[in-house]
């Protein structure tokens, strides 16, 4: 594809700007100094997305629209429909279009379509890799990830990033992984793969420059526990934060669909980016050290 390759000729064009990553995209690009818009168009309309690329003529597209449920996935279940046409039916039109316009782009995507199983057994070490098959489809929003995934393989100009309990240093957004299981009454203890966004979003952007593509597991190499997790927000933040454990099986009984546990393969990531951190290391230099308590008191 003849795609822009001159930094100082950047211009992003991104959708998802009421979502917490396209929030974030929009931050990161003004400190930048990176020219950027928001897309207005729907994205199963590919009217409004050509109308969208014509007006901006951005060099990369961003997809950090779709659907992910309110509270949670469980909105899924029985909104099938909706969810049909914003996480498989808009990532697919918005990708169509821009191959059409020899556009990249940049679709952030989940890393909720597989579970542990004996060949990637918990606490093995052995992540699954980008070319694997998935093996979760618990949960409807997993199974239209899952879909899309595999239809987007077949556009050479889409750079699919697969996301995991994403986590910020902003513990007062609701979406942020920490700011949930800090509510929740009991939680289980199980290590997974996640993403630390204030590590990984500006290399997503970085990603753009280099005019990458494919599938990418997009989460901070190893993984860490729900529990482990929480006794970091209690050491720097709260001393006196306690939580409850429950059991899998008794998870169940609270939810209408399954939830993923996984560990994702960073090998790739970690090639093309040296630099990137531990899922540990990252969560304390990025999460939890800007917010340390300042006293005791």
């Amino acid at each position: 594809m003849d795609v822009a390759t001159n930094g100082s000729a950047l211009k992003f064009l991104i959708y998802g700007r009421t979502g917490w990553i396209g929030g974030v995209l929009g931050q990161l690009c003004t400190a930048q100094g990176i020219p950027f818009t928001y897309g207005t168009g729907r994205l199963q309309n590919r009217a409004q997305l050509e109308a969208d690329i014509d007006a901006a003529m951005p060099t990369h597209v961003f997809n950090a629209a779709g659907i992910t449920g309110r509270p949670n996935v469980d909105w899924c279940e029985t909104r099938r429909a909706e969810t049909i046409r914003a996480n498989v039916v808009g990532a697919l039109t918005l990708a169509d279009v821009c191959r059409d316009r020899a556009l990249v782009l940049i679709n952030y995507a989940s890393g909720c379509i597989y579970e542990y199983d004996e060949a990637h057994q918990l606490g093995s070490g052995v992540g699954f890799k980008e070319d694997e098959a998935h093996n979760f489809a618990g949960s409807f929003y997993s199974k239209t990830k899952s879909m899309v995934e595999e239809l987007l393989k077949n556009y050479e100009n889409v750079c699919t990033l697969r996301i995991r309990a994403a986590i910020s240093s902003d513990l007062s957004n609701p979406r942020n992984f920490i700011a949930k299981i800090i509510r929740y009454d009991k939680v289980v203890d199980i290590p997974n793969s996640m993403t630390i966004l204030d590590e990984l979003l500006p290399i997503s952007i970085e990603m753009a420059k280099r005019n990458l593509t494919g599938i990418w597991n997009f989460t901070n190499p190893g993984v860490v526990s729900h529990n482990e997790i929480l006794e970091m927000y209690r050491d720097y933040i709260d001393p006196n934060f306690s939580w409850k454990n429950f059991s899998l099986e008794e998870q169940a009984k609270v939810l209408i669909a399954p939830r993923s546990n996984n560990e994702l393969d960073c090998t790739k990531l970690k090639g093309e980016f040296p630099e990137v951190l531990s899922i540990k290391e990252s969560l304390i230099k990025y999460v939890f050290e800007p917010n340390r308590r300042t006293s005791k008191a």
